[in-house]
């Protein structure tokens, strides 16, 4: 009769699911913190090295492989093998990949890898670190499932493969999704807390900026950062890189070249597709993939009306180039699952690799001074090599004669082994010198192993400097790239305050360079390349500013934009930069034509003058809250554009200079401050076919420098320009028909240095007091090198600070003809004609 065993159902489902849930989670789901490998991951490695499968070696089947995991250590079905090893060998899921592969891995369009016969694979270079010492007991091994053969429940890991590589796995009631990071900037975060212990997580994002995703994309903002850093679990959003650049046919087109992590490519294209089909996105029209083996790239066309800011968003809103990637840094701690910190993430790896350094040092030290016991027996052996000669032939078998060495010397068997097996080539004088010597070296390694196991010091010192190799040897640049969020609490606290110049070219690209970038160089000198531009572009604005500052872009159409300096993306010296309808939501047809730059203690008015000579002021609090989509800053008669903005305080006095040789000061109290709906009111009466070039603010202390287009320019007193009532002809500033129109006007002080831009991108950096002062009408000197035959011409200037790094040779100046020397002694009051000062008319 069978025995029946009463069993509680309740009890029993809660220890069986149980059972099977820590099965999971520990041996199947979820990676140690200690390599950052779930088991099969380390399984395949571990086999490969076994199969010698080294970077140098040749490439053998996936089948072989996967055969081989199989059988030793891994009695699973052979997808769950072969798809963990495809990934590894995919340079888009993996940051640094582990397994070189030879044939077709899969894509990022979601094509499935070919059958493991078709493919080939060994390990990658920095693969073979995470080996590296394991034949030195430096991890524990255990028993595979049938007790055959013995398996590493870890890798050593020289470096740390969990941060670098991120992880994603789906346990029983948890879950990890961990990013990965740049090896770099990780290495430099371990080297501090080394060096520190109590580093803060401020202090280690100094080193570790965020997420570095193997297909790069943009991060949005580092709130979301600092929280999975700070608790282990943190939301960060991810956007494609996409650019809106200008055709051929004057059109807008958007220009994808990156994508948020793990999103596939050939499904996000069929869904923008869809969504053109559809018309839910009416700006789109139509889709293209032009992704080769050089790289990414899909190519969306914009209608000719559309706004391409309004259809990019759009577009991150209904598609895929924007995900949120959902850290959770779970991970087997001590052989628990557990919540970590990017610290916590830190600090078991040292702990780690302290272990792995004391056991290989244990290792190495064992197997020293087990050779220095034989080598001491051998030359204790040599020093009685007739004795010991005689004993070995006086024994009737080596057992006897080994115990009878070691009843003679006091020799242990090993010892009377090693003796016994001694060759004749041994008896030299040659060969005594080298066991005598080896000793020597291994009584010098035993001293140094025993002082790094009672070192921690010296442990951690070789944790930094074996960490830095792999730093030296393996790391690249970042390919995700983080942009700064306005709004988030402690963004500007995150972003390091430092001056910086922002340049913005004709055509609307924008990019924001340290302002030491530039040298500064006598005058007249050729200047350095600023910029790579498109055909006939050019800088037309550019300033100074703090990259906490907050930057006004008032368009030609009347409207202002607002954005933080950091805002503005970094470019290099030679770059393009960007295209501000990347920034802005700028309408067809729509450029920024001024930017300035407000603190956030600035109190004034806001000063606007049209290309026409309309000149309107406004309070700077109507420009408090200015909407992501603009607000009108001035209403525009037909034909005229917004061309010069100026910040002013209510108590200063302005110069509007024009193209032909005009400019009239006032008070800028004559102009009443205004609404932001209003026209504004006439500046200065323009001739025929005259325009405005320039507006600025007079200081005392001040000169007033104007520059042609021909490259001359000259320093005058503020005085020279009498006080006149808005609205007038104004006085002569530069005689044009000798000297070349009028490129634009500043006023700067003594201790200043100008930046002046030609057409053909050159820019130069001139130290004011290099400019000499004239009187109003004078050609003055020469401040740029101008080639007028190739049509190049002068077309902007900036003032900037002092810096004293002068290395070009300086230039004599022109000598004037007698006819330019008369002019400029002519007082400007014997121009009757010109110096008309109208009174205030409103246009």
């Amino acid at each position: 009769m069978n025995k029946v065993i009463q069993v509680d159902i309740e009890k029993e489902m809660r220890k069986s699911y149980l059972d099977y849930s820590m099965s999971v989670i520990v041996s199947r789901a979820l990676p140690d913190v200690r390599d950052g490998l779930k088991p099969v991951h380390r399984r395949i490695l571990y086999t490969m090295h076994e199969n010698s499968l080294w970077p140098d070696r040749a490439y053998r089947k996936c089948a072989d492989t996967v055969g081989a995991v199989l059988g030793r250590y891994h009695p699973h079905g052979d997808a769950s093998v072969y798809d963990a090893l495809v990934r590894m060998a995919q340079d888009f899921s993996m940051r640094y990949i582990l397994v070189d592969g030879h044939g077709n891995f899969g894509s990022v369009d979601g094509d499935p890898p070919a059958a493991y016969r078709y493919t080939e694979a060994r390990m990658s270079k920095i693969a073979t670190e995470m080996l590296t010492d394991i034949e030195k007991d430096t991890v524990d091994f255990t028993s595979n499932y049938d007790d055959r053969l013995k398996e590493p429940q870890v890798l050593p890991s020289r470096f740390p493969n969990l941060l670098v590589n991120g992880s994603t796995g789906i346990a029983v009631g948890m879950a990890t999704n961990m990013p990965p990071h740049n090896l770099g900037e990780v290495i430099d975060a371990i080297c501090l807390l080394i060096e520190n212990p109590d580093a803060t997580l401020n202090e280690l994002m100094e080193y570790i900026q965020g997420p570095d995703f193997p297909t790069g994309g943009i991060i949005m903002g580092r709130s979301g950062i600092r929280a999975a850093y700070g608790t282990g679990r943190g939301r960060i959003l991810v956007r494609a890189k996409a650019d809106i650049v200008e055709s051929h046919n004057g059109r807008f087109q958007i220009v994808v070249t990156e994508l948020p992590y793990q999103v596939n490519k050939a499904r996000l294209v069929q869904s923008i597709a869809e969504l053109i089909k559809e018309k839910r996105i009416d700006g789109l029209q139509n889709v293209d993939d032009h992704s080769d083996r050089e790289g990414m790239r899909i190519v969306m066309d914009l209608k000719r009306e559309a706004n391409p800011q309004v259809v990019l968003n759009q577009l991150f809103t209904y598609t895929q180039m924007q995900v949120t990637f959902g850290v959770i840094n779970l991970a087997l701690a001590n052989g628990q699952p557990k919540v970590l910190t990017l610290k916590e993430l830190l600090e078991h790896y040292i702990q780690f690799q302290l272990e792995v350094i004391t056991r290989r040092t244990q290792f190495d030290l064992r197997k020293a001074q087990e050779r220095a016991h034989i080598l001491e027996a051998l030359c204790k052996a040599l020093d009685f090599i007739d004795e010991v000669v005689s004993i070995l032939r006086s024994s009737k078998s080596i057992p006897e004669g080994k115990q009878n060495l070691m009843d003679r010397f006091e020799f242990d068997e090993i010892q009377a082994t090693a003796i016994v097996q001694m060759t004749l080539g041994r008896l030299t004088g040659l060969e005594r010198e080298k066991l005598e010597g080896e000793l020597e070296e291994l009584e010098i390694k035993i001293a140094n192993f025993k002082d790094i196991l009672a070192s921690e010091e010296r442990r951690l010192n070789i944790v930094r400097e074996e960490v830095c190799v792999l730093r030296d040897k393996y790391n690249n640049p970042r390919r995700t790239h983080i942009t700064a969020i306005s709004g988030e609490v402690d963004i500007e606290d995150l972003i390091e305050e430092e001056e910086c110049v922002l340049t913005l070219t004709r055509f609307g690209y924008i990019k924001r360079l340290p302002v030491d970038t530039y040298r500064t160089q006598r005058r007249g000198g050729r200047g350095i390349s600023g910029m790579t531009q498109r055909e006939e572009d050019y800088v037309d604005e550019m300033f100074v500013c703090s990259t906490h500052d907050t930057v006004m872009f008032f368009t030609n159409i009347g409207r202002v934009y607002r954005l933080k300096g950091y805002e503005v993306p970094e470019g290099s010296r030679t770059s393009k930069g960007l295209n501000m309808a990347n920034l802005l939501p700028l309408s067809q047809g729509e450029r920024v034509n001024a930017m300035i730059r407000v603190t956030g203690d600035d109190k004034g008015y806001i000063v606007m003058v049209t290309r026409q000579g309309i000149i309107k002021r406004c309070d700077l609090s109507l420009f408090g809250n200015v909407r992501k989509n603009g607000i009108i800053a001035l209403e525009l008669n037909e034909g005229d554009e917004l061309a010069w903005v100026r910040l002013t305080s209510g108590e200063n006095r302005l110069i509007v200079a024009t193209k032909g040789g005009m400019a009239i000061r006032f008070d800028e109290n004559d102009v009443r401050p205004m609404g932001r709906a209003a026209r504004g009111v006439k500046a200065i009466h323009l001739a025929e076919g005259d325009e405005v070039v320039g507006m600025a603010r007079t200081r005392e202390g001040g000169t007033l420098l104007t520059v042609t287009e021909t490259g001359y320019g000259r320093r005058s007193q503020i005085s020279d320009y009498r006080l006149q009532t808005r609205g007038g002809k104004g006085i002569i500033n530069y005689r044009t028909s000798l000297y070349g129109k009028v490129a634009g006007i500043k006023v700067v002080d003594e201790d200043d240095d100008v930046m002046m831009i030609a057409s053909n991108g050159i820019i130069i950096r001139v130290a004011v007091s290099d400019i000499s002062i004239y009187a109003r009408p004078a050609k003055g000197v020469r401040v740029m090198r101008i080639d007028p035959d190739s049509g190049d011409r002068l077309v902007t200037l900036a003032r900037t600070p002092h810096e004293d790094d002068e290395e070009t040779q300086p230039v004599e100046d022109e000598p004037q003809e007698a006819s330019d020397l008369e002019e400029e002694a002519e007082s400007a009051d014997s121009v009757q004609e010109d110096e008309t000062a109208g009174e205030s008319q409103e246009p």
